[in-house]
């Protein structure tokens, strides 16, 4: 029992120990915890202790952070705000007073809205407060501070006029309390009709005449094609009315007609460019409406009211009177000329239209912005233009020109043109030394012809003879006009012709030979041209004392379209004055005979400088067509070039070895339409001799020059024989210089030898036979050897066997070429006043009068028409000619 027991209890001391030491082990471990959670509950209260710092910390750097990035996209926003304010209101609609000046929008540009002031952007550059007014709606002042609303009021007037083209912006001022003082700086305007005050009790009226603008301008201008004048600029590019900006500037309570007129502006007025900006009258709602109020507090702008606006200062008073007084004179002296390329189609257009029917193309713009046409055809066939120097009568020329050149190709027209008076505008039509370029449709260009005026009869006569052909053609088809002709005949060449005069009545001028000719040609064209495609085109400064139109109202009747410029005289219809009243570059196109109820007001572009002019034909010379040739230039003061004239390169030899038969001497060239040459043919016949008359020594060495050059042209070396006398020391230089290029086949003579030439080649004459050779004797200044001549026996001197040669030598192929310095010289060297000179078969009359000719040189009495005038010669070939030909020497060939 007592060992049980005390097993028990060493048992129980046991467990007692081995708890005992568990529980020790435990509570040392308790203890560390312990220790180690005071550790972390003292960190945890320091790192407590520091958040709030570290917490603020951040937050103060994330607000400067968002401070900072709210300022700058602020900036950025108010940056942009401020180009694109820049943008809207470009030049005078925006710019600050201290450097304003006028600065015109593009042509059919909107001015934009208009500056008012600044709105204040904290730590940012000021952005420009703007106001739509002009194509967008109308302006309402409230408020009581009336200096801010009189410097809002002037700054959008002096912006809007600013920007806006001179006469382009037209201003009613409608102030009974101040009696229009509140516009006074705009008065200026006023000189130019762009400003129209309205006195008390016109307020009305001045409605009435608004609403019925808006009227018209949606009837007749609009016309259900656009919905404002802002879409019909944009889609053309032209605006043809003005602004109108009524300014309304307090009054009496209005009447029930005016408030109902009011809101009819309102609603209907900012389409049609009819604005109000008023003060002291109430306006309806309405998108188009911006209210701006003033007062003590700032301006504020729209409804509901945007921020504080700062009010630029009102415009110096100075500015607004100068600026005022430069747009009234610019707009008094008439609007600038529109863009030439307003006539021209676009390029994938041009030379598509068809010209069997007639010619139509712009010639501008009319005062509703479309264009003003002018057509050729059936009806009407010409046209009469008419202008004082100086009112763009070439300009027009040129301006129709082009619009007819690009939308016709050259199968479908061609053009010849002509020019009177002096100048060479028109030779950039042709082919030239500064532009390689043509005008693919001209055929002819004359220019510098006032004293030509052979010139223009050739014109004539080369139209009349085309005209023939178009007559016969048709008439072999059975039809009877050109649309016609071209149906049944389409491989055939036949485009419309359209002929060009300016300054025509040089043409017509005088009770000449030439004058009468000339005015039967052109009322035979007038009249029979039109069915067959050919139409005049006659330009003078006035028709006033041409002779030869006197008697023929039939001619001038024919012209049914007239185009008479600014200040025209007898253009149009007697008690048509409409030309009297017109501004620079415009023109009355009229093609009712120049009646009043035909009249059209065409603004005509500037077409006529050389850039704007260049651009176009070099287009359409590129466009032109593989075998196109360039126009035949005719220049009146150039003198032309025997190495150039065609008729002298197509001179050559015969292929066999036989001499030429008839071989062709060439003298000059003739003022005609296809640039021949004159040309002496010199068969073995009587009379074929050449006489050259007058005392101008170049003209007569250029002539001679010619002809032996051209005859030496068709002989092989050595088969012919040149002998040149040449007996004026002036004319010495050129004849050796022909006796030096003719080389072997020349011999020389002079005035102590001269003799024997006579003698030598008058008995060659006597021998039989008809020589194989033959011989050309070129004689300068022949008469100065009458003395060295006249020696010897009677019947065997040198002046009897210079006119034995002159009459046997012919058929003998021997001829005679020879100067003589005066009509009564050669008649003195061949027998004296009674002898006959059939010999003589062909000359050439320098500065020699036609009376002094005589029935003995030309056909008929009292000699020709011919009135001298430098480098010109009157040619006639008695075997050839009925009346003279007026010819050019050719220029010395060295």
């Amino acid at each position: 029992m007592a060992d049980l027991r005390a097993q028990v209890a060493a048992r129980v001391r046991g467990m007692l120990s081995e708890a005992l030491g568990v529980t020790r082990t435990r509570l040392a471990s308790a203890e560390m915890e312990l220790t180690a959670a005071r550790d972390r509950l003292t960190r945890v209260r320091r790192a407590a202790t520091a958040v709030p710092e570290r917490v603020g910390v951040e937050r103060d750097r994330r607000l400067v952070e968002i401070d900072r990035r709210h300022a700058a996209r602020l900036a950025e926003l108010a940056h942009r705000a401020t180009e694109a304010a820049r943008r809207e209101a470009p030049g005078a609609a925006g710019m600050p007073w201290s450097g304003w000046r006028v600065t015109q929008a593009g042509r059919g540009e909107s001015p934009g809205p208009l500056r008012v002031g600044t709105l204040r952007v904290p730590g940012a550059e000021p952005v420009p407060a703007l106001v739509p007014l002009l194509d967008a709606g109308h302006v309402q002042l409230l408020g009581d501070d009336r200096e801010g609303a009189d410097a809002v009021v002037s700054a959008l007037l002096l912006r809007g006029v600013g920007r806006a083209e001179p006469g382009a912006v037209r201003l009613y001022g409608y102030d009974p309390e101040h009696l229009g003082g509140g516009l006074a700086g705009f008065a200026p305007l006023g000189t130019a009709g762009l400003l129209t005050f309205v006195g008390p009790g016109g307020l009305a009226r001045l409605l009435d005449d608004l609403v019925e603008q808006i009227r018209r301008i949606n009837e007749t201008v609009l016309a259900g094609e656009y919905g404002s004048l802002r879409a019909l600029a944009v889609a053309t590019g032209r605006r043809p009315e003005p602004w109108r900006v009524a300014v309304l500037l307090g009054g009496d309570e209005l009447s029930r007609h005016e408030r109902g007129q009011l809101d009819r502006v309102v609603r209907t007025g900012a389409a049609c460019g009819v604005h109000l900006v008023t003060r002291g009258i109430d306006l309806p709602d309405d998108p188009s409406l911006t209210r701006i109020v003033t007062g003590p507090g700032g301006v504020r702008i729209g409804d509901p009211p945007g921020p504080p606006v700062r009010l630029d200062p009102p415009p110096p008073a100075t500015l607004v009177t100068e600026t005022c007084r430069e747009v009234a004179t610019r707009f008094n002296a008439g609007p600038p000329p529109t863009p030439f390329t307003d006539l021209l189609p676009p390029p994938e257009q041009m030379w598509k239209d068809d010209s069997a029917h007639g010619l139509t193309a712009p010639i501008g713009e009319g005062p509703h912005g479309r264009p003003v046409l002018l057509t050729l055809g059936d009806y009407p066939p010409h046209a009469l233009i008419g202008g004082p120097s100086g009112t763009g009568k070439t300009n027009l020329i040129f301006a129709w020109i082009g619009a007819l050149a690009a939308r016709y190709s050259p199968a479908e027209l061609e053009f010849y043109l002509l020019d009177f008076k002096e100048g060479v505008s028109f030779a950039r039509f042709a082919q030239g030394r500064r532009d390689p370029s043509w005008l693919p449709h001209m055929r002819l260009v004359g220019i510098n012809v006032n004293t030509d005026r052979e010139f223009g009869l050739a014109l004539l006569r080369f139209l009349a003879e085309e005209l023939r052909r178009r007559a016969d053609a048709a008439k072999k088809h059975e039809v009877t006009k050109l649309a016609e002709l071209r149906a049944v005949d389409p491989t055939g060449h036949w485009p419309r012709i359209v002929a060009v005069v300016d300054e025509f009545q040089a043409l017509l001028a005088g009770r000449d030979v030439v004058a009468r000719e000339a005015a039967d040609l052109l009322e035979d064209l007038a009249r029979r041209g039109r069915s067959q495609g050919i139409h005049l085109v006659l330009a003078s400064q006035d028709v006033r004392g041409i002779e030869a139109l006197w008697g023929r109202p039939a001619l001038v009747a024919q012209f049914t379209l007239r185009i008479a410029l600014p200040k025209a005289l007898r253009i149009l219809a007697e008690r048509n004055d409409a030309a009297q009243a017109l501004p620079r570059h415009h023109a009355v196109v009229n093609a009712e005979s120049g009646m009043t109820e035909g009249n059209q007001v065409a603004r005509i572009p500037s077409a006529s400088d050389w850039e704007t002019w260049s651009e176009l034909q070099h287009r359409l010379w590129r466009m032109r067509p593989a075998d196109a040739a360039p126009a035949r230039l005719f220049d009146g003061d150039a003198i032309p070039r025997l190495a150039e004239a065609p008729d002298f390169r197509a001179l050559t030899p015969p292929e066999d070895d036989l001499p030429p038969r008839g071989p062709v001497a060439v003298l000059g060239e003739i003022i005609d339409v296809q640039s021949r040459s004159a040309a002496l043919r010199l068969p073995r016949a009587p009379g074929r001799n050449l006489a050259i008359l007058g005392t101008r020594v170049d003209e007569a060495c250029a002539v001679l020059d010619a002809a032996a050059r051209s005859l030496a042209r068709q002989h092989r070396p050595g088969s012919a024989r040149f002998s040149i006398a040449c007996l004026d020391p002036d004319a010495d230089p050129a004849a050796r210089a022909l006796y030096e290029d003719l080389a072997d086949d020349a011999a020389w003579y002079d005035e102590e030898t001269v003799a024997e030439l006579m003698a030598e080649t008058a008995t060659a004459l006597t021998r039989p036979g008809t020589p194989s050779t033959p011989h050309y004797l070129l004689l300068f200044a022949v008469d100065a050897a009458a003395g060295a001549l006249a020696t010897g026996s009677p019947g065997a001197t040198g002046l009897d066997r210079l006119r034995r040669i002159l009459h046997d030598g012919p058929e003998r192929r021997t001829h005679v070429l020879a100067w003589w310095r005066g009509v009564a010289r050669m008649r003195a060297d061949l027998g004296g006043p009674a002898a006959r000179t059939d010999q003589i078969g062909a000359w050439v009359a320098l500065d020699v009068q036609g009376g002094e000719l005589g029935s003995a040189l030309y056909p008929g009495s009292g000699g020709p028409d011919w009135y001298p005038r430098p480098w010109r010669g009157l040619f006639f070939d008695r075997a050839v000619h009925r009346t003279g030909q007026v010819i050019i020497p050719y220029g010395p060939s060295r």
